[in-house]
């Protein structure tokens, strides 16, 4: 699998760098209506990438950073209803995606036992989803149609995260750490497009 590395970890570079010319968020798609909320996370890229960084992190050490994950959305959810907003928050949450990714790298070298890893990167899970729901809190409908909505963009995250994790159980660890490299370019690569 070692041949693969330089290979993937290429395309992941040439594929990051593309994302500088990728719009940063799904705007315009914040229409009512649960597959409009369904495709949300999925056509903006830093929302993507972080689904896929979160589901990443989840199959090198725990799935239940996946409950982290769903936490810190409903939070982050909640809290943009409530009028909740940071500054710089399209750079934060770009941030957030360069943060997960490191950590699981940080997992390949000193293993997923470690408890304080497990606890530091739950919470950097937590806040960096946090982060999304108040982004998506912002671009979502404010209709009758808001509740349809957020149930179509949780399924289509569920499924990404959870099926990232799922399936990347299943591939030798070489390819989850070309993935998260590929994560902790992309993020970076839109910290400075955000």
């Amino acid at each position: 699998m070692k041949r693969f590395f330089l290979p993937l970890t290429a395309l992941a570079a040439a594929a990051s760098v593309g994302l500088g010319t990728v719009p940063v968020q799904a705007h315009g798609m914040a229409a009512g209506g649960p597959l409009t909320g369904f495709l949300h996370p999925l056509l903006g890229a830093d929302h993507l990438l972080m689904l896929l960084a979160v589901g990443t992190a989840a199959s090198q050490l725990s799935l239940q950073l996946l409950l982290w994950a769903l936490g810190g959305g409903v939070i982050g959810a909640l809290g943009s209803s409530g009028g909740w907003t940071l500054p710089l928050l399209e750079s934060l949450a770009a941030l957030a995606i360069v943060a997960v990714a490191a950590l699981t790298l940080v997992w390949n070298r000193r293993g997923s036992a470690d408890r304080a890893i497990q606890l530091l990167t739950g919470g950097v899970v937590g806040a960096g989803v946090g982060m999304h729901g108040l982004l998506h809190g912002l671009e979502a409908p404010t209709d009758g149609s808001a509740l349809m909505w957020w149930g179509g963009a949780l399924l289509s995250s569920l499924v990404v995260c959870g099926g990232t994790a799922l399936v990347l159980r299943q591939v030798p660890q070489t390819w989850r750490q070309a993935l998260a490299l590929a994560m902790l370019m992309a993020g970076g690569v839109l910290m400075f497009a955000s």
